[in-house]
């Protein structure tokens, strides 16, 4: 059964124990989805002054839009289109503090107005993206970005 923590200390000790949370939710589970579905639960209770934190899977040459938290979402969306598809395309995170400013963005929720997008990836290749929305400008800073690169790091090792 899983327990909320109190998440205090620095943004770095908080990133690690939500990772270490993860990794106990998933250990054992083979299931992506049910693996994907957990971490994106898990990252909406964790995280404030979100609106949406979901996964986008590569298959067939294009993102789809897998198990999330937030209002429903685009369902496709091509390699190299928006904060997903060139966080795709590129293979490293993208860090959007104005969705508005970003050429191509892609709006879901109208609500959202800062944006990270971390890859997938396993093995060295990419299997998705994790996206994460936000109603406040400039939501995600470095720490925020380390700690979801190695959160996704410790997700995809179980592909």
């Amino acid at each position: 059964m899983f327990h909320t923590e109190s998440y205090t200390g620095t943004k770095d000790e908080q990133y690690k124990l939500v990772t270490r949370q993860l990794h106990h939710l998933i250990e054992g589970e083979p299931d992506a989805i049910a693996n994907l579905a957990n971490a994106s639960a898990l990252l909406r209770q964790f995280l404030p002054d979100i609106n949406w934190v979901g996964f986008y899977l590569l298959k067939d040459g294009e993102l789809v839009l897998g198990p999330f938290q937030g209002l429903p979402a685009c369902v496709r969306i091509p390699i190299g289109k928006g904060v997903c598809g060139t966080a795709a395309d590129k293979q490293e995170t993208v860090r959007v503090e104005d969705v508005h400013q970003f050429p191509g963005h892609i709006a879901c929720d109208a609500a959202s107005n800062s944006e990270i997008v971390v890859p997938l990836l396993a093995k060295g290749k990419l299997i998705g993206v994790l996206d994460i929305d936000s109603p406040l400008k400039n939501r995600f800073d470095e720490a925020d970005q380390l700690g979801l690169e190695q959160f996704c790091q410790e997700l995809a090792a179980k592909w």
